[in-house]
């Protein structure tokens, strides 16, 4: 008999830009009991990622931005990305079609959803909804570069097709979204050529 898990109490720990709270829970155990465990939960809300496609010309645009967390693990903190924000009230497409103006200043011209994907569920409750934003030069609308008052500070970098899956291998790209998007991207053929 499958048992469902039950919240026993909640507590928040720390409200800031993220929501952190230790959550008892109870889990089914091996036994059909249900056993007593603590977790600890970080929120900041849901997101919209995009990986922008240039067919016409074989590339595809990301940002690279500073990325704390991966500076505190040693890793070069300017990671290399799709380009991404927080729903912030929005609908997931609607966001999408805004971060892209804003970090690189493409207004999509077609924006077609693949996938959502948690990226660590253990300990994350973001869930990024995903997206293919296909543009060409005509769609280029402003500098992009992000948004001074949020703190954003972003390259735009154009990668042809042909180098994506060698950025993953060699380690370049090692955020879970964009190298989840790209690989997608390839499957399906957006990035043929």
């Amino acid at each position: 008999m499958v048992r469902i898990p039950a919240i026993l109490s909640m507590k928040i720990l720390f409200q800031g830009w993220n929501t952190l709270s230790r959550y008892e829970i109870a889990l089914p155990g091996p036994e059909g009991t249900l056993d007593p465990h603590g977790r600890e939960v970080a929120d900041h809300g849901h997101a919209a990622v995009v990986l922008l496609i240039d067919r016409e010309k074989k590339r595809i645009t990301l940002v690279r931005q500073f990325r704390l967390p991966a500076h505190l693990n040693g890793d070069d903190g300017f990671l290399l990305e799709a380009c991404a924000g927080l729903l912030d009230g929005d609908d997931p497409e609607t966001c999408a079609k805004r971060e892209a103006i804003e970090e690189t200043g493409i207004a999509l011209h077609t924006l077609i959803p693949v996938f959502d994907i948690y990226a660590s569920p253990g300990s994350l409750t973001e869930k990024s909804h995903c997206f293919i934003g296909l543009y060409n030069e005509t769609d280029r609308i402003g500098a992009g570069g992000g948004l001074a008052h949020e703190g954003e500070e972003i390259e735009i970098v154009e990668v042809p097709f042909a180098d994506a899956l060698n950025l993953i291998r060699s380690g370049s790209i090692v955020d879970a979204k964009t190298v989840a998007l790209i690989q997608h991207a390839l499957i399906e053929g957006f990035l043929d050529g």
